[in-house]
């Protein structure tokens, strides 16, 4: 039995313990034995705050063991897995620690806040032979899914052009606070950018215009051009500063030689060019669920992840610093050298 400890028990931390329970009530070979927050006592009597429900509202956690320090947990469990739901600029130096002890390591996106922290989360779970995965949990999204295989397989033709978006208001506590989080750009962004990443390749070059408007945060609002050998148009946007209660949004048009598949409202709708149009047929499970269980698996098997590798998630977020670099030269094209992974 793979023992599991959850450090950080805000919305992610949340979010992931409602699927862990899910997976043990069907019959996973798991146990979530402890839960590690530096304010737990305040977060166990208190509401999530994120931009997706979470399935409570208040968590009673009587039944597991609760630090309020990672040296602690470490001294009194014996884990085979912890999983990382800590604020960005924490990722680095906790992983490290975690894998050099042999831990298993799920580490919540983005991997780290630079992509040298991130290579050097690379080099340490290479170096301890210990697993490591980045939750990029998009790539185990089916609505994502479903655009990857038909990228793949070419059943519709070549990509033509592509545009993605995801927008919520503002966040809230250390995702303002720009040198924690990296700002809208960073934190929400990275998601559609891993995508991009995932689906098409690395870019040759970006070029984003981009605005601070938070003060104390980043780049809260971003938009970004990518450029690829065959011409085709991609563009992704993020804004976290939309007003009143908009609500969280996040979708995809995307248009290929013999269909556009479009993503919003939670479905996928396929308009062929010589057939009529369709709802695609979906997953209910969530890519947090799926995400989850991909990774036990892959840790309880002994195999090694391919679906999102940390290689890949630092890549992803070298294209980020790309288009951070182009927005601080106010749009100016920005070249990525080399080729990544999108494993």
């Amino acid at each position: 039995m793979l023992k599991i400890g959850l450090l950080g028990f805000g919305f992610m931390g949340r979010m992931h313990f409602d699927n862990y329970m899910r997976l043990m009530d069907e019959g996973a070979d798991i146990e979530l034995a402890a839960i590690c927050d530096i304010r737990i006592d305040e977060l166990k009597e208190s509401k999530a705050n994120g931009n997706m429900a979470t399935e409570r509202e208040v968590y009673d956690l009587t039944p597991y063991r609760l630090y309020d320090h990672i040296d602690r947990m470490l001294e009194n469990e014996e884990l085979d897995i912890v999983d990382v739901c800590l604020p960005t600029y924490l990722h680095a130096d906790m992983t490290c620690m975690l894998l050099e002890r042999g831990i298993h390591v799920l580490c919540e996106k983005p991997i780290a806040g630079s992509s040298e922290e991130g290579w050097r989360m690379v080099k340490a779970a290479e170096r301890t032979g210990a697993t490591l995965m980045i939750g990029q949990c998009l790539r185990f999204w089916p609505a994502y899914e479903y655009l990857k295989a038909c990228v793949e397989d070419g059943r519709y033709g070549q990509i033509v052009a592509g545009e993605f978006f995801r927008g919520s208001e503002p966040p809230k506590g250390w995702f303002l606070e720009g040198d924690k989080s990296g700002g809208c750009i960073t934190d929400m962004h990275v998601h559609d950018v891993d995508m991009i990443h995932w689906l098409f390749g690395r870019p040759q070059h970006v070029s984003t215009f981009a605005k601070n408007i938070i003060e104390g945060s980043s780049y809260d609002i971003v938009s970004t051009h990518y450029s690829y050998p065959d011409g085709k148009v991609i563009t992704a946007r993020a804004d976290w500063t939309l007003h009143g209660d908009h609500g969280f949004y996040m979708g995809y048009r995307v248009n290929l030689e013999q269909a556009t598949i479009v993503f919003e409202n939670n479905e996928v709708k396929v308009y062929p060019e010589d057939a009529p149009g369709f709802t695609a047929e979906l997953s209910g499970d969530s890519g947090y669920y799926r995400e989850l269980r991909y990774f036990i698996d892959s840790v309880s098997q002994g195999k090694a992840v391919t679906v999102c590798t940390p290689e890949s998630a630092v890549g992803s977020l070298e294209i980020i610093e790309a288009e951070i670099r182009s927005a601080n030269a106010q749009g100016a094209l920005e070249a990525l050298s080399g080729k990544q992974s999108v494993s």
